[in-house]
């Protein structure tokens, strides 16, 4: 984490300003920096609605998982105040991410006056900020409702009317509800509008599909090297089959999305949808064509088989493969937008940002496992997990 937030500082450093093509200092930096916050925010968000789907579902394989779930959730409050501290940076001026937030956007006359974006202001502006702030309070409270409530069961003796568990069952389900929406249109406001001019119905589901395959691998991974120095032992194969299984699962609907939408405008065809692609065709190439075959081809070939997904070393390879797949899909949907053409290809800039984040992310997790038994207690289907069998 140290040396990532060395090459942060470094980046500033580097990123001169271009007067000539209206390019400010510091934007490749602060676009890293973005990357970074949405990709592990949006997979610890990811991971709390797994969790309240399992809770809704009335899941019971994965109960001996669940605190390991938990863990990985408990980052979001973390991802939110980094997020929040890069939109109030934006909305001062400091970067210039957003085009939208810059001065005079929707005031005719002026030097930045963008007709197209100054009919979409209604959208922008304090409204945006609202949305804003009731995505992140909702995530919030259901985070700390659903995390609280799991305590809480531990501390009884027993539960005889597992209160908690059905407490939380609620809570996922309204949950879900929330997630349905608000994960499509925070998606839309929050990265979709990076391209102002710009807009896809499928880009919601789309982003959705890879934060929930990053959360679903950081989860499997963190299940397999606990249960490697011990602390799991009671995690049966056939559950880290099942996460296999979804990892697996979950690349397929990333892809089927992912082509959908570039199925879609490619065959309309239509200029202002197109611009879109085409600027990722002429300036991001290679990391368009890598995304697709390391978060498609790369998945399905490998976890094909059953016994693949029963080898605990080659799952944590494939699926720290696919994990670092999904975070360069990140950084193309964000950087186009941004650094345009003076976008040189992945550098050290990209690769020390994601380790500064990926330290942190990982510190934030191992604290939370710390603070709670790795056995949940009190919990009605801890039983069948135990002894759950594909």
């Amino acid at each position: 984490m140290a040396l990532g937030l060395l090459s942060i500082i470094l980046m500033f450093v580097f990123d001169k300003e271009d007067e000539a093509d209206h390019y400010h200092a510091g934007t490749r930096a602060w676009s890293n920096l973005f990357a970074g916050s949405f990709f592990f925010m949006a997979l610890s968000l990811a991971a709390a609605f797994f969790l309240g789907l399992q809770y809704a579902a009335e899941a019971g394989w994965s109960t001996t998982v669940k605190r390991i779930i938990e863990a990985v959730m408990m980052y979001l409050p973390y991802g939110l105040s980094l997020m929040l501290l890069l939109f109030i940076l934006g909305q001062l001026h400091i970067h210039h991410i957003y085009h939208w937030m810059a001065d005079g956007i929707a005031t005719p006359g002026h030097a930045n006056y963008d007709e197209v974006i100054a009919n979409k202001i209604g959208y922008f502006g304090w409204f945006w900020w609202l949305r804003t702030i009731l995505y992140m309070a909702g995530w919030y409270w259901f985070t700390m409702k659903l995390r609280n409530n799991s305590l809480e069961a531990d501390k009884l003796d027993i539960d005889i009317n597992n209160s908690y568990h059905w407490k939380n069952i609620k809570l996922g389900a309204w949950f879900m509800v929330l997630f349905a929406v608000t994960s499509s249109t925070s998606s839309w406001d929050w990265l979709m509008s990076i391209d102002t001019h710009w807009f896809s119905t499928l880009f919601g589901w789309y982003i959705f599909s890879g934060m929930w395959i990053s959360a679903l691998v950081a989860i499997t991974v963190l299940v397999i090297w606990l249960k490697k120095l011990g602390y799991l032992e009671f995690v049966t194969e056939s559950t880290i089959h099942d996460l296999g299984k979804w990892m697996f699962a979950i690349s397929f609907l990333w892809t089927y999305l992912y082509f959908s939408q570039f199925m879609l405008i490619w065959y309309a065809d239509i200029p202002e949808e197109v611009i879109y692609f085409q600027t990722r065709w002429e300036s991001f190439k290679g990391l368009m064509w890598t995304v697709f075959f390391v978060n498609f081809a790369f998945p399905m070939i490998m976890l094909m088989s059953r016994d693949s997904k029963r080898n605990f070393f080659f799952l944590m390879f494939v699926g720290t493969i696919i994990f670092i797949g999904h975070y360069m899909d990140v950084i193309m949907i964000v950087m186009p937008g941004t650094v345009g053409h003076h976008w040189h290809g992945l550098s050290w800039m990209e690769f020390g940002n994601f380790f500064f984040f990926l330290g942190l992310f990982i510190y934030v997790v191992l604290n939370a496992l710390a603070k709670a038994p790795l056995m949940v207690k009190n919990h009605p289907f801890l039983n069948e997990s135990l002894h759950h069998s594909t």
